[in-house]
């Protein structure tokens, strides 16, 4: 008993000494009585029948001192103001400020929004906020945690200079207390060290508090937490992010549809391919009536989508759930929405319907997507066969394309490429089009377009034609066209099935001619086109959209195909079903279609 009497002292004394800065006399007059009767209730135990109008009179008291406390009125001041010249005034008007009100002045100051960057430098100028910073910086160590944190945060935003003793003050502060701070206090400061403060002296700080966040990564209790340290720290740390994976399997139970959607566009946003974490998640998707609202819908296959992880179930379950949903998308949703599930190879035939049908909207629409999302669009209509010439002008026009020209990114190159297919659309199967198309010199191929990793299939192809072939001048290998297709071979017969030199004649499906006769009446031009298993949709004997493309341009460019497969156990070429008669001399020529 006396044990505990002492604890309770202990702890009354400390906190009365912490406040008493702050409080006014009628407050310390409060405090001490209300400490009296403190330590008078816990001297005697309820187990002394102690009487019970004395006990509620003890728990009326501490509740008072909270409310006659001066500081409240202060922190609604704090809250409440709208300028930082409103938060600059509580020094000239006679309130007694503490450590922790020039603390909440400054997280306070950091959510204003200023006019002009100049405001911030010219504001940190001002004699009353150095005057604040030099209140924060005698008492630093008697802020509270929380507020500690938050304290760092802000000085960050406010963009004080990597010179100013009050910064460095308040970082070495956060260094004696990490151990004390919670787990996620630790987590935001290392946000805000990544994210507000590029400053060597910030970065060494981070350091550390990634280190405590891997050694502590146990204290994480609920998935809430759990998530959103995911999403704000996890990619700064590799190792961090293997322990928190550890703790999503562990609570991934007590996830709701929007702590499974965070984790996923997470781990799409870095490129993490767990599959243990992502089969448990899809295992809750699915056994789990979730109600998934449309936006967690559209971030769940964007994230399968880009892992490429690929659920039968999830699939499933997201195409219908996304199908009763498709009269409230918006153009764009519906292209993001089809370009994911086109990453996965997954066709329902259902959805992809619905979002055909979608195509009527396009109309006004199509000009409000930014221009990547637009080149998407347009391209996935071709491949639907869809595409009317206003929307192919739309994308062709000069002043739209040019943007593309010149682009050197991954990204501009696809984009580019994409619009190569649709100015061959326009050419090849619109011949009602009037133009604009792509300029000449746009259309001539990229030293890119052919530098690209040989597989085995392609090998064993360019060997067994070669060894057909004999002479370069019989065939070419590798051929870039301008529609934007590489062909993997091509030849030229007569009518009596033999070889013609290539280069003597017209050939209009390249960016620059090279002969100048055209061909005799009956020769035929073949193209060998490959297909590997990538190239299939998924559980599919069919190819996918745009190796379809591929195959239609070609016809419609005026040859015959040859496809080669790796699908049958024995390498096989198999021909175009409008190829009637082909010469015998060319290579296991099998008469079924591969489509």
């Amino acid at each position: 008993m006396a044990a505990h009497l002492v604890k309770q002292c202990t702890c009354l004394l400390r906190e009365a000494a912490r406040l008493a800065p702050a409080m006014a006399p009628i407050g310390q007059l409060r405090l001490a009585r209300v400490a009296q009767k403190t330590l008078t209730s816990s001297a005697t135990s309820p187990s002394s029948h102690f009487p019970s109008s004395m006990m509620k009179l003890v728990e009326n008291e501490n509740e008072k001192v909270f409310t006659l406390y001066p500081g409240n009125h202060i922190d609604q001041l704090i809250k409440k103001a709208t300028r930082p010249e409103e938060l600059l005034e509580l020094l000239d008007a006679g309130h007694h400020l503490n450590n922790n009100h020039a603390a909440l002045i400054f997280i306070r100051l950091s959510r204003l929004p200023f006019e002009k960057p100049e405001d911030k430098a010219s504001l940190i100028q001002d004699a009353r906020f150095q005057q604040l910073l030099h209140l924060l910086n005698s008492q630093i160590s008697s802020v509270w945690h929380g507020t500690l944190s938050r304290l760092l945060r802000s000085l960050y935003s406010l963009g004080l200079p990597e010179t100013s003793k009050e910064l460095q003050s308040v970082e070495q502060e956060v260094r004696w207390r990490m151990r004390r701070l919670k787990y996620r206090h630790l987590a935001l400061l290392a946000e805000s060290c990544a994210t507000l403060s590029r400053k060597q002296h910030s970065q060494e700080l981070l350091a550390e508090l990634l280190m405590h966040l891997e050694r502590r990564w146990t204290e994480i209790e609920d998935g809430r937490t759990l998530v959103t340290i995911m999403m704000k720290v996890g990619h700064l740390s590799e190792s961090l992010m293997n322990r928190l994976e550890d703790k999503c399997l562990e609570l991934v139970e007590q996830f709701g549809p929007d702590e499974l959607r965070k984790v996923l566009v997470t781990l799409a946003a870095q490129s993490r391919r767990s599959v243990p974490l992502l089969r448990a998640v899809s295992y809750h998707l699915v056994q789990k009536p979730f109600h998934l609202t449309k936006g967690i819908l559209l971030d769940l296959a964007y994230a399968y989508g880009k892992l490429n992880f690929h659920q039968t179930q999830v699939c499933q379950r997201l195409a219908a759930d996304l199908l009763s949903l498709t009269p409230s998308l918006t153009s764009g949703e519906v292209a993001r929405c089809a370009k994911s599930f086109a990453l996965l190879k997954w066709l329902n035939l259902p959805l992809f319907e619905a979002f055909a049908q979608v195509h009527e909207k396009l109309g006004s629409e199509l000009a409000g997507l930014e221009p990547a999302l637009q080149v998407d669009l347009v391209w996935a209509l071709c491949v639907l066969q869809q595409a009317q010439e206003a929307e192919l002008q739309t994308v062709l026009h000069p002043k739209f394309h040019t943007q593309f020209l010149g682009g050197k990114s991954q990204k501009d190159q696809n984009i580019f490429q994409k619009l190569l297919h649709i100015n061959a659309t326009a050419l090849l199967e619109h011949p009602e089009y009037s133009g604009p198309l792509l300029p000449a010199s746009a259309v001539a191929p990229r030293p890119s377009a052919l530098d690209r990793k040989v597989t085995p299939l392609q090998k064993e192809l360019q060997e067994t034609l070669k060894g057909l072939l004999g002479s370069a001048d019989r065939g070419s290998l590798e051929v870039a066209t301008q529609y934007g297709w590489v062909l993997d071979a091509e030849v030229l017969l007569d009518s009596d099935g033999q070889f013609l030199p290539l280069r003597d004649f017209v050939a209009p499906h390249l960016a620059q001619p090279i002969g100048s006769q055209p061909p005799p009446p009956g020769a035929k031009r073949l193209a060998f086109l490959r297909w590997e298993f990538p190239n299939f949709n998924n559980r599919s004997k069919d190819l996918l959209g745009r190796f379809v493309l591929a195959r239609r341009h070609i016809l419609a460019a005026g040859f015959l195909i040859v496809d080669a497969s790796p699908r049958s156990p024995r390498r096989e070429f198999t021909v175009d079903p409008g190829c009637s008669s082909l010469p015998s001399h060319l290579p296991s020529i099998s008469p079924r279609p591969i489509l």
